[in-house]
């Protein structure tokens, strides 16, 4: 199988590797490979394609969706970013005088028309919410004097 075109460097998935949890003894298939599984999901998320679009080099769509599912529950997601942004802030690259955390630019994946009915079986999205707690509990907040 040759491998896909590289989505994230050597160096990154050292510092990710460590934070993915620690795969379950069992018997069966084979687990599909973390890395390729994680460069799967992203090749997902960059391109914007559907799932089962997926080139062949990655593991199944159902894996890979699985995975981020799995990753998402376990807060996964949330600690990669937060070992990130920590690492920049380190290195001085994160000027917090301009930082804001918001997914309102986002596009939709689908889509849709302007005048469809909002679902009421759709599952919210704690994404937001999950990134502004780890946005607050790093860091210390001082409120702005008052201007009359």
């Amino acid at each position: 199988m040759a491998r896909p075109k590289v989505e994230i460097t050597d160096a990154q998935w050292e510092r990710i590797k460590p934070l993915l949890p620690k795969p379950k003894r069992r018997t069966g298939r084979p687990r599909a490979d973390d890395r390729l599984t994680l460069e799967g999901i992203i090749w997902v998320l960059r391109s914007g394609a559907r799932w089962r679009d997926m080139p062949e080099q990655y593991p199944s769509p159902s894996t890979c969706w699985r995975r981020l599912c799995q990753w998402e529950d376990e807060g996964v997601w949330e600690d990669i970013w937060r070992a990130f942004l920590t690492e920049l802030d380190k290195q001085g690259l994160v000027d917090w005088d301009e930082f804001f955390a918001d997914a309102a630019f986002v596009p939709a994946k689908k889509g849709g028309p302007e005048s469809a009915q909002p679902s009421g079986a759709k599952v919210q999205s704690w994404w937001w919410w999950r990134a502004a707690r780890v946005f607050l509990s790093e860091f210390a907040w001082t409120l702005p004097r008052r201007r009359r």
